[in-house]
Parts: structure tokens; sequence; C-alpha cells
């Protein structure tokens, strides 16, 4: 294999920090390669978090039926639910609070590839039709890189990702709480049906709200140094 010349240097494109070095080609490979592992360990944490929330609470489902078919839905089962489910509501929280950190960890790891990636197209732009991915480190930049050839909808795209579904059974598990303390309370059927209603429109009104703001600002990190030009 050919070589690439060391003592070309390369004129910096607009927005650029500077000139190329002799080993810039080496050095952004290995930059590369680290972001790309970062990415890997930030989804293998989104999963196992996710998977904890769901084994924990079908661990609690189950507790609750036994408990119910021992107790008959008496006031051990009542006192036990109170106990069990708001605990597994907050592992739901801090879920979603972590998955949300998690995203913010991935975009910055995609906007340090997407800038490494123009380094590359500055270096050889004749590549630049063989690169699906795009180049520019702004918000649209990481969105094409992260979700290609999908425009995310403000309205439901907080119900598409983990983050979503793990907000939706946990509003469940809200839900049930208060509808459990409904029948404590002997408020009969139908009051705690409309508690358990409202305390889960609630719970996911809550979530919903956060994850729009955290989806409008999620490039929390530096400043692009390559937008996407207009048009």
């Amino acid at each position: 294999m050919l070589e690439p010349d060391s003592t070309v240097r390369v004129p910096p494109a607009e927005g650029a920090p500077g000139g190329f070095g002799p080993n810039a080609i080496q050095i952004l490979t290995a930059e590369h390669w680290s972001l790309l592992a970062s990415r890997g360990l930030v989804y293998t944490e989104a999963m196992s978090r996710t998977s904890i929330f769901v084994a924990a609470l079908t661990g609690a489902v189950v507790a609750l039926a036994l408990v119910a078919q021992a107790d008959d839905f008496g006031d051990g089962f009542v006192v036990f639910a109170l106990v069990l489910l708001p605990v597994i509501y907050f592992l739901g929280f801090v879920t979603i609070v972590r998955l949300a950190q998690v995203n913010l960890e991935n975009a910055r790891w995609v906007q340090g590839m997407n800038r490494i990636r123009n380094a590359y197209l500055q270096l050889s732009p004749e590549l630049e039709p063989y690169f699906v991915t795009s180049k520019y480190d702004d918000d649209a930049g990481i969105l094409e890189s992260a979700v290609p050839g999908i425009v995310p909808t403000p309205y439901y795209q907080v119900f598409v990702a983990a983050p979503g579904v793990v907000a939706v059974m946990d509003s469940v598990v809200a839900g049930a709480t208060a509808g459990i303390a409904g029948i404590g309370l002997d408020a009969g059927i139908g009051w705690s049906l409309a508690f358990g209603a409202v305390f889960f429109v609630a719970s996911l009104t809550f979530f919903t709200i956060w994850a729009r703001g955290r989806i409008g600002g999620f490039l929390s990190g530096s400043a692009p140094l390559f937008p996407t030009p207009d048009g």
C-alpha cells in the first residue's frame, strides 16, 4: 500500500481550527475508534438499565399476584403494594434520567465523529460520495448521523426511544399505586380507577414535557465548528 506523503499540508476548510500535521490521519483514526467504542458502551449501559427496570417490574408483578392470592386482596396486599410499587416507580424514574444522560453522551460522541469525518474529507475530498453519514457537527448533522433518514417529531418521538417506553411503564406503576391506595381508603372501584387514571396521566405528562425539553437541547457540549450550510 502507498503511504501518505507526510510532507503534505492540507489547508483547513472554513471554520476549521488549523492545518493538519504529518501524523493527523493516525491520530484522527485512533480518536474515531475511541469514540466508536464509547458509543458501544453507551448502548450497553442503556440496555442494561432498561433491562434492570423491566426485570424489577416483572418481579414486582409476580410478587403482588402471589400476595393477592394469599391475602385475597385484603389489607396485607394493599400495604405490600404501597411499599413495593413506590420503589419500582423510583427505579423507573432514575432509569429515565440516566437514559437521558446516556443520550446526551451519545450525541456528544456522534458530534466528535462528525468532526473527524469532516477532517477525513478535508484530507481526501474526492471520497465524499462514499460517506453516508454527516460531516457537520451541529444538531442537524448529529441527527443525520444518529438517525439517518428519520425526522424526529416532538409529539411522538419521546415515546419511540427507550426512555419513552420506560416512562409509559413507570406511569402505569404510578396509576396502579394510586388505584391501590384508593382501594385501601375504601374509595370504591370507580374512584380508585379515577385516582389511577389521574396519576397515570400526570406522570406521563411530566415525563413528556421533561423529555421534550431535553430533546430540544440535547447538544449540551461545545458549539458546532462545522455547521450545516443553509439550504
